[in-house]
């Protein structure tokens, strides 16, 4: 299972994602929140996080974190409701692991899940690298193809290669 490259944009795929671009990685009854590689690169050099507090409750849309940037301030919302249980205090005095490793050693927290089944309301992987593509393509006015991992692009190409008749769907005059 490999990740899906969207551009310069790099999209795990054993996460969830907002399209406020924030991601969640659910391990039993816990989610572990972050932002994308896309939001880091929006922020440019992270300076400060103001971090929520262990204990408090959350629900999905409350602003759980506030990254201060170079560019700007900007909040990360909540994309589940729980309790705060563990907070990533190395961001304290390593603001920039959000930049460097904004999926491994930049998480935010990790929240203890009110209602598991809110994880239905996320994007999965391919849904939030569809939405970056159209997200480029409007802001940027860009045009990016997914990246797609090495077996499924040979698929495709092996695909294209053979004679319409072969892929049994070739147009019939009626």
């Amino acid at each position: 299972m490999e990740d899906i490259l969207v551009g310069k944009y790099e999209v795990k795929r054993d996460r969830y994602y907002t399209k406020d671009h924030e991601w969640v990685m659910v391990k039993g009854n816990k989610a572990w929140i972050g932002v994308t590689d896309y939001a880091q690169k929006e922020l440019g050099d992270v300076v400060y996080l103001d971090l929520p507090q262990v204990g408090e409750k959350y629900e999905s849309g409350d602003i759980l974190a506030n990254i201060e940037s170079v560019k700007s301030v900007s909040p990360v919302y909540a994309p589940l409701s729980g309790t705060v249980v563990e907070v990533n205090e190395t961001l304290e005095d390593e603001p920039h692991l959000v930049n460097e490793s904004p999926y491994e050693e930049g998480w935010i927290a990790v929240i203890e899940l009110l209602d598991p089944m809110e994880v239905e309301d996320l994007m999965p992987a391919e849904d939030y690298a569809q939405l970056l593509v159209e997200i480029i393509k409007d802001d940027k006015g860009e045009v990016v193809k997914l990246g797609l991992p090495e077996e499924e692009e040979r698929f495709e190409e092996s695909l294209e290669a053979l004679p319409e008749e072969e892929l049994g769907y070739e147009e019939r005059e009626r």
